[in-house]
């Protein structure tokens, strides 16, 4: 019992230790790290390359493979390129295995010594990911630590080590432990360390190892395969190819390159089995991907036939995927994308509406208001993401970005509910028939052109942040103003001199009012983008 709780708290102290320096790397990476996973073409030897270096910076290929799944359900990757990253990753993977097989739990008081003064004591972000890192470095070779510790007696019970001894004959059983012991620990890192930690106290032979470590590879894939339920069809290839990866890896290692492998890891470290391990580790990535890319179309193919097309497929449109919140930089990129889908909803159902009012159309009128409820339903689900987003690791700007967003979007919907009164105006008028006169509605499309430019500058202004698009908008945002005050004058003396009737007259004021406020809207907008 004490062996499995010193265990299980190695275990938990090597995770968190992962995941913090993990968050440091990726918060000292920030933008940096948006521009990696940019660098994404149709070339697969780049996504490779971007697979690994992404998953070196956040310490995980689980988490990797999952971003992956939610890029590929967010329509911003295809599965050519997926497969690309998907390789990578398992290589870079590799970097954690590297440094637990080291004997380095000597620097852990010293990093850890280190990282808490930094924290303690320094206000600067950049100074505050470092000591992020160093503690987290710190904690897990504590961790590790911890885990060889636990272990170290179970050299004494025989049926113990004969039982991971017996491994090297049944290997497929090697198999099955490691895939289940990574699915239920959700990280091929921390059973890895696991097993290093076996190794290193001298409990389990090279030749015991390598099925399990072969069976890790296969269960990492288990964490993609559940977060690509409930995604669209593409991502639920993205998640299979994964697994074929993985599955084929293992295959051709076990059937003719384990012996090799065998072999060179030993002259290369002859009594250390750790880093006889974590160099196999290394190896069968490497040699996987070496072996496989040239085939990664048909690994692509294979998984379009295990996951063919739905004839009612319904492909998910949003960028909001949960994902993606392991990287809050592209996280946050993906939610400005979201923000400009509402941003040209909002000007379509202003553009509807009054185009509804004009031509005297209800039903143009009444696609107005389903806009208006599509709106809303993209503000609620923005507003949930950007929650979700500000509880992540980020740094102080991003917080002051994601808050500024939740006051862009909050005055998008505003946009569209004026634009909704617009349309139930248009509808009164139509009902009970009351026309406006020719004056009138020269005055009301003369505004109307100044504020549908506006909705439209706003839209460039969200996705360039263009000082000079937003000096032109609080500039046209002065104008309109100038015009709704000219045109109320105009319209109380038509009032005075009979011109036009009470009902119109209403109408008149009501539509010149949500007219203006839509143009206030987008000045808010600017002045926040602005200043």
């Amino acid at each position: 019992m004490n062996i499995a709780i010193s265990l299980i708290g190695g275990l938990g102290l090597f995770l968190y230790g992962m995941s913090l320096m993990g968050e440091g790397l990726q918060k000292s990476a920030g933008d940096k790290l948006k521009r990696i996973i940019e660098l994404l073409t149709s070339n697969i030897i780049m996504g490779v390359l971007v697979g690994t270096v992404v998953t070196a910076i956040i310490q995980s290929s689980s988490a990797t493979t999952v971003m992956v799944v939610g890029f590929v359900n967010a329509g911003l990757m295809g599965l050519s390129q997926a497969i690309g990253v998907i390789m990578g990753a398992n290589i870079g993977t590799t970097v954690t295995a590297q440094l637990v097989s080291f004997n380095l739990e000597g620097l852990a008081p010293i990093t850890l010594g280190i990282g808490i003064v930094l924290y303690l004591f320094s206000s600067k972000p950049k100074v505050k990911n470092i000591a992020e890192i160093l503690l987290g470095f710190g904690i897990l070779f504590t961790g590790m630590e911890f885990m060889k510790d636990a272990v170290n007696p179970l050299a004494e019970y025989k049926g113990f080590t004969d039982a991971l001894i017996s491994f090297g004959q049944r290997p497929i059983l090697g198999l099955l432990l490691g895939l289940v012991i990574t699915a239920i620990v959700q990280s091929s890192s921390a059973s890895m360390g696991m097993l290093i930690a076996l190794a290193a106290q001298g409990l389990i032979p090279l030749s015991s190892a390598l099925p399990i470590l072969y069976g890790q590879n296969i269960g990492t894939c288990v964490t993609s395969l559940i977060s690509s339920i409930g995604a669209n069809r593409n991502a639920k290839r993205a998640a299979i190819m994964h697994l074929l990866f993985n599955i084929i890896g293992t295959i051709i290692f076990l059937l003719f390159l384990n012996k090799p492998v065998v072999s060179i890891v030993t002259k290369i470290n002859p009594n250390d089995v750790a880093r006889q391990l974590a160099n196999t580790h290394t190896l069968f990535n490497i040699i996987s991907v070496i072996i496989l890319l040239p085939f990664a179309k048909y690994i692509v193919k294979i998984a379009m036939r295990i996951i063919p097309e739905g004839a009612d497929e319904k492909e998910n449109e949003t960028f909001l995927d949960e994902r993606i919140l392991e990287t809050p930089s592209i996280a946050f990129g993906n939610t400005i994308k979201e923000t400009l889908k509402m941003a040209d909803l909002s000007k379509d159902c202003l553009n509807t509406s009054l185009n509804s009012f004009f031509k005297k159309d209800s039903k143009e009128a009444h696609n107005a208001l389903e806009m208006e409820t599509k709106i809303k339903e993209l503000q609620k689900n923005i507003s949930n993401y950007l929650l979700k987003l500000s509880k992540t690791s980020i740094t102080k700007e991003s917080i002051d970005d994601i808050d500024n967003l939740f006051n862009t979007i909050n005055d998008i919907e505003r946009i569209g509910a004026h634009s909704e009164n617009i349309a139930e105006i248009s509808i009164e008028s139509i009902d009970k028939k009351i026309d406006m006169s020719d004056e009138g509605t020269k005055e009301i499309n003369q505004m109307y052109e100044k504020v549908k430019e506006n909705c439209e500058s706003i839209i460039k202004l969200i996705e360039t942040k263009d000082s000079n698009i937003a000096r032109k908008i609080i500039k046209t945002e002065e104008e309109v103003n100038k015009i709704e005050k000219s045109i109320r004058v105009n319209h109380i003396y038509r009032l005075n001199n009979n011109d036009c009737n009470i009902d119109s007259g209403i109408l008149y004021l009501d539509l010149i009012t949500n007219l203006e406020r839509i143009s206030d809207h987008c000045s808010n907008i600017a002045k926040r983008i602005y200043n």
